[in-house]
């Protein structure tokens, strides 16, 4: 079985040196706390819907953020028994006071600094993720 593709941006602004990272919680399921992504459609790339989900789920385009196309990672997990494979992108909002615009897929957001970020996302592999691309931001 080949696995379900996603892909989103880790997007992230700097407040006084201080990184902090943007996650959106979901309005449905578990209300999971998580990046903006969401599955690639049939004929998309990954980059396509990584730009395509972060306008839809926080009104945040292109021209707002400073995307990193050389860093990424890739989770890989199962959702239902079922396998999956998100590719993240880490990217700066430009402005730090840009607001973020949230689709009907999340009900609240937050700007967090790494370990609470990592606290809330509760898992495993994206606090890995998080740990990493926030020593990368560190350097940007």
């Amino acid at each position: 079985m080949s696995p379900t593709r996603a892909a989103g941006l880790v997007i992230y602004r700097k407040i006084n040196q201080s990184i902090q990272f943007l996650l959106l919680q979901t309005s449905y399921g578990e209300n999971h706390w998580t990046p903006p992504k969401g599955h690639v459609d049939p004929g998309e790339s990954d980059w396509v819907t990584a730009l395509r989900e972060t306008k839809e789920e926080a009104g945040l385009g292109e021209e707002d953020l400073e995307i990193y196309k050389d860093i990424s990672k890739t989770l890989d997990y199962k959702v239902k028994g079922k396998p999956k494979e998100v590719v993240y992108w880490l990217a700066k909002l430009k402005n730090p006071d840009k607001e973020v615009k949230l689709s009907d897929e999340h009900q609240a957001l937050k700007w967090l600094p790494l370990e609470q970020a990592q606290q809330i996302s509760g898992y495993d592999d994206m606090k890995l993720l998080l740990a990493e691309f926030n020593e990368k931001a560190k350097k940007l």
